[in-house]
């Protein structure tokens, strides 16, 4: 059974940091990618940003290109995300997913963790 468990939100004032970790269980060998969605209040989740399992090739939407980075250990089965010059918009909760075969979709999901950007 696969399990992903995010960690690492919190409160921050507007141009600081956070890391968010994300540790998964159960995943067998196929994996595409990992990647953070992020879902605010009253609004769709959306893709934030992912990385390809096999050669780390990272995605990113437009709006955190540069601020963001994602990062994976293969190994530990673990994907990070740091998030640098945070704004008020970036306040969210962010879930961690895999998706397993390069579609449209994601396949497993963690629980979200919440980040807060004071202004």
């Amino acid at each position: 059974q696969v399990q992903l468990v995010a960690t690492g939100g919190g409160l921050v004032q507007a141009g600081g940091s956070l890391r968010l970790s994300c540790a998964a269980s159960g995943l067998t060998p196929n994996v595409f990618r990992m990647g953070w969605l992020r879902q605010a209040p009253g609004t769709e989740r959306t893709f934030v940003s992912a990385i390809r399992w096999s050669d780390g090739y990272a995605f990113y939407t437009n709006s955190v290109k540069g601020r963001f980075t994602i990062s994976r250990d293969n190994g530990k089965n673990t994907v990070d995300l740091q998030m640098n010059s945070l704004k008020p918009e970036d306040t969210a909760v962010y879930f961690c997913a895999v998706d397993l075969l390069g579609g449209t979709t994601w396949d497993y999901w963690g629980q979200g963790t919440q980040v807060t950007v004071s202004s």
